[in-house]
């Protein structure tokens, strides 16, 4: 394959964490901008396929950034084929959201003993699709957002069960909230403590991103935690992002600020970023990983639906 075909997918993880850059250098981590007051019409949810399959990954970082800078309200993004088989048409002038998924080829290369050995090359593939806010026709469900499904001051029982299924160890005292590896423990301050219900869980879920990388669960190699300044930042990084694909899938709304001991994060994220055009992709992808984990640790008839 020739180097002119090999550039234009490099571009697209540049482009799209030069995107995430810019947003992190005004100081907003724009996983969480759907939360902002100005977009706060209704209960955020995953970004959503035609068919109501919610978008996983880097995906949901995208789509949540491209409703709030361009108002749309509808969580359902589809082709422009899948717009006129649903009886719909794109409004003239529209311009579409690009999805983007991982393949790769095979390449046949020669090893240090001089043997030809298939490596599989990984690439990103694109496609375009639009909001049903850019779409005419469509039945009428695809326009609605439901409304906030929770008392923000009160317990929120579907988010205390989904929790508890999980079977971790969560302590509630003192004042910071953090997983401590050694002792396999979620360590949270008392619910009191929190300014309301979705801030609260929102931490909760940023922590059982921790827990879940443990060497007994998905192994991210914690144990670099403290010893490692670079590998904090991107273990926080994929916690931050944890925590808010999991609010979104039991349908709260998490806190809009980070907490102090995250916001001095930001500078160390945009470094990474900047050095890593790929990382918020892998970031993504553990982070998403480690929700899927948290959902298949409910009982098959549980109330919250995994993502798929």
């Amino acid at each position: 394959m020739s180097s002119r075909e090999n550039k234009p997918r490099v571009d697209i993880y540049a482009k799209i964490t030069d995107r995430i850059v810019a947003d992190l250098e005004k100081g907003v981590r724009p996983w969480v901008k759907p939360w902002s007051a100005a977009n706060a019409t209704g209960r955020i949810t995953r970004p959503l396929r035609h068919n109501g399959l919610p978008y996983q990954g880097i995906n949901t970082l995208l789509f949540w950034s491209d409703a709030v800078s361009r108002g749309f309200v509808s969580p359902t993004w589809m082709t422009f084929k899948q717009s006129i088989e649903l009886g719909g048409h794109v409004r003239k002038g529209a311009t579409g959201a690009t999805v983007v998924y991982a393949s790769s080829f095979t390449r046949t290369e020669t090893d240090a003993r001089g043997e030809e050995v298939e490596r599989g090359i990984p690439f990103l593939k694109a496609y375009t699709v639009f909001c049903a806010d850019q779409i005419d026709g469509l039945p009428e469900h695809y326009y609605l957002n439901p409304a906030p499904a929770t008392d923000p001051v009160e317990r929120i029982a579907q988010a205390d069960t989904f929790f508890a299924n999980t079977g971790a160890v969560i302590r509630h005292g003192g004042n910071q909230a953090y997983f401590n590896p050694a002792l396999d423990i979620v360590q949270m301050p008392p619910f009191e403590g929190f300014r309301d219900a979705p801030s609260y869980y929102a931490t909760l879920g940023h922590e059982l991103t921790h827990w879940v990388g443990s060497e007994k669960r998905l192994d991210r190699n914690l144990s670099r935690y403290h010893k490692d300044r670079s590998f904090r930042a991107h273990e926080e990084l994929i916690a931050d992002l944890g925590g808010c694909f999991l609010a979104a899938d039991l349908g709260i709304v998490p806190e809009l600020e980070p907490r102090p001991d995250h916001a001095s994060y930001l500078a160390s994220w945009l470094e990474i970023l900047k050095n890593e055009k790929r990382f918020i992709f892998a970031a993504a992808a553990h982070a998403q990983r480690a929700v899927n984990y948290l959902h298949e640790l409910q009982p098959p008839a549980a109330g919250v639906a995994e993502a798929a």
